[in-house]
């Protein structure tokens, strides 16, 4: 038996279907999530296009990862957010290594986004892949 006000409203099937959607609503980090898409940039980190961010986001951090060779580390950055659909090319340059796989070997890329609100507050998260060189 449930000890919620919710119970009166809501069979243990109906609270299952509520989890199944908030889960696919907001993940399993329990962070909404968001879209975001990127293209390389001749120099500094990448051009981004960002949609369906979070109400209160301040700030949007950025880590890339290198899923042919995970353990090196590429950094990223964090840039505020003041509503901008677009993070141009080189907008954080400082802590980040661009994608520089072995030559004649093609890696794919991953960028972790997360949109964060005041004190860091993990709002939504998103994650986008592109191969380098393509």
């Amino acid at each position: 038996m449930f000890h919620t006000g919710l119970s009166r409203h809501f069979t243990p099937l109906g609270f299952a279907a509520l989890a199944l959607c908030l889960a696919q609503i907001f993940g399993a980090s329990g962070a909404m999530a968001f879209s975001a898409a990127f293209t390389w940039c001749p120099e500094g980190s990448p051009n981004f296009q960002l949609s369906d961010m979070p109400p209160g986001t301040v700030n949007v951090q950025f880590v890339m990862t290198d899923l042919d060779r995970p353990g090196f580390h590429h950094g990223g950055g964090t840039v505020g957010y003041r509503g901008q659909p677009v993070v141009p090319c080189g907008a954080f340059s400082s802590g980040f290594i661009g994608p520089s796989p072995p030559q004649g070997e093609v890696h794919t890329y991953e960028f972790s986004i997360k949109a964060l609100g005041i004190n860091g507050v993990v709002l939504a998260t998103t994650a986008v892949r592109r191969k380098f060189p393509e």
